[in-house]
């Protein structure tokens, strides 16, 4: 553009005090003016988005200027849209990592393991695996209790299904078996049960034996440091606890199953101790929610001996040792009525945990030959006044079983009764909330999915307190002796006066002895 020429189009317009018309140039600081005037227009921010118009044409010139599109001028609107949504989104930052973990990912990359294919096509060892495996057929348990509406999404059964399998590759675990899922306030538990070969129960059984050991050599040893350390022994307590009942062996009674527990599939598999009869006894007088946290204490009355790992132990013993079941092995498959109709189709295939703790009764005051000789006077003297404890025997039918109040521990039911003669045998405890059973031909399995309650019809209250001690009896060693009068004091004080004068003249008299002694001599 050249020089300004008077009368052309657009020149001086809003321009103060100056005509289009007029020949006379503007005043080249009154047009300095005008030009600052107009960009400080420009740059004004807006209220509601905050950008200027100053700042968005020169954005939106470098934008054509940069790509070049065709026919500019007629898509104007469109680039106006998108410089302004440029300025809303957030720039890369090379400094630190803003991508967003969704939780859906963090599930994903716990799973990916799970679907690792470790055995190539063609492994002799795949063939021998598919023959001859302890992976139990999940997929198939879920869908007979689906047909009742009864277990986990399928995502999920399938996730524990590979769980398992990736369980069984790194144990020697004979048999195995999904037992349920314990709900948690934080997190779950997904429970395994497994069996251990002959092998490996053998070494277990050593790794404990030989743990026992080494902790009562410890024990003995410090006792022997304490009794050389103190020559005065404080007096000892006449209380004499209750005995301690054993712990059944391993792949015996309560300690049959070996239980394996996890949070998630693809979390790795925690084995739980064995369960001992002290834990049990405890588990029964309380009622507390599980966290999903092994190593979390159980704070309750009476205290329980450990934390939750030991306590979810023995809720997987109570709630699965009676409610496990299976036909009868000594009839054919029952149809779908018949188990339905009577409960006594149904039996009880473990056995019953008695009050003690135990399976088998174990007798507290019995004691060893070495025991016995060197306290026979002892036991003459002691009287066996416990009597023995007998559960129901194997196979026992479950309608001998008690109810509670006027509810029967179990019913059983259809899965559907729109097509009964396609429909599944059912069985649910009433006493053990979340405890399932299907029957249908030879099929049946059991699952839990509950919190490991067990149900009361009345509000859970808690153990009493012990009674309080007794205090300790009186005697002349701890009675507290009247205070003497003044006459008392006079003639104790006198007494030891001459018994003091006493003392001091043999003293006097067998030096003088000795003195004649020596000059004799």
């Amino acid at each position: 553009h050249g020089p300004y020429q008077p009368h052309e189009p657009g020149y001086g317009l809003y321009q103060p005090g100056y005509s289009p018309y007029d020949e006379q140039i503007p005043d080249p600081n009154a047009r300095a003016l005008a030009i600052q005037n107009a960009k400080a227009y420009l740059l004004k921010s807006s209220t509601k988005s905050g950008l200027n118009l100053y700042d968005h044409l020169a954005n939106m010139l470098t934008k054509i200027l940069d790509e070049q599109p065709t026919n500019a001028v007629d898509i104007i609107e469109n680039i106006s849209k998108d410089v302004k949504w440029a300025q809303f989104q957030k720039k890369m930052d090379t400094l630190r990592d803003e991508h967003e973990i969704l939780p859906t990912f963090e599930v994903a990359e716990k799973c990916k393991a799970l679907f690792v294919n470790v055995h190539a096509e063609g492994d002799e060892e795949l063939e021998d695996e598919i023959v001859k495996t302890p992976l139990p057929n999940v997929m198939e348990t879920a869908f007979y209790f689906e047909q009742a509406g009864i277990g986990l999404n399928k995502d999920e059964t399938y996730h524990i299904f590979l769980a398992l399998k990736q369980l069984i590759s790194v144990q020697p675990i004979q048999t195995c078996r999904f037992w349920g899922k314990i709900l948690g306030l934080e997190m779950n538990y997904i429970i395994a049960e497994v069996q251990y070969n002959d092998r490996a129960e053998e070494e277990e059984t050593e790794e404990e034996e030989d743990t026992e050991e080494g902790g009562g050599k410890g024990m003995g040893e410090d006792k022997e440091g304490d009794e050389e350390k103190e020559e005065d022994e404080p007096p000892q307590s006449t209380y004499k606890p209750p005995p301690i009942i054993p712990k059944e062996d391993n792949g015996t009674g309560t300690n049959k199953y070996i239980y394996f527990v996890c949070n998630e599939p693809g979390k790795p598999w925690v084995k739980l101790p064995p369960v001992t009869p002290a834990q049990i006894i405890c588990a029964r007088k309380i009622k507390k929610f599980f966290t999903g946290r092994l190593d979390a204490p159980v704070v309750s009355f009476p205290p329980f001996p450990g934390n939750e790992e030991e306590e979810g132990d023995e809720e997987e013993e109570g709630g699965g040792g009676r409610d496990t079941y299976e036909e009868n092995p000594d009839f054919q498959p029952l149809s779908v009525v018949e188990m339905v109709d009577s409960l006594s189709m149904w039996v009880h295939q473990t056995q019953n945990i008695l009050k003690q703790g135990r399976c088998v009764w174990h007798n507290p005051f019995q004691k060893s030959e070495e025991e016995e000789e060197g306290e026979e006077e002892e036991k003459a003297e002691e009287t066996d006044e416990v009597q023995q404890e007998i559960g129901p025997p194997l196979l026992t039918p479950l309608s001998e079983d008690e109810g509670i109040q006027n509810v029967p521990a179990w019913t059983a039911q259809y899965s559907t009764n729109l097509v009964p003669q396609y429909a599944v045998a059912i069985l649910q405890s009433n006493r053990w909330p979340g405890a399932y059973a299907f029957a249908s031909g030879r099929r049946f399995d059991n699952i839990y999915l509950g919190w490991g309650h067990k149900y009361s019809p009345e509000n859970h209250t808690p153990s009493l307190p012990p009674p309080v001690q007794t205090e300790y009896p009186s005697g002349p060693e701890i009675t507290e002796t009247n205070d003497p009068t003044v006459e008392e004091e006079q003639a104790l004080k006198a007494a030891q006066e001459e018994a003091l004068a006493a003392t001091e003249e043999e003293e006097e008299e067998e030096e003088e002895e000795d003195e004649e002694e020596e000059e004799d001599d």
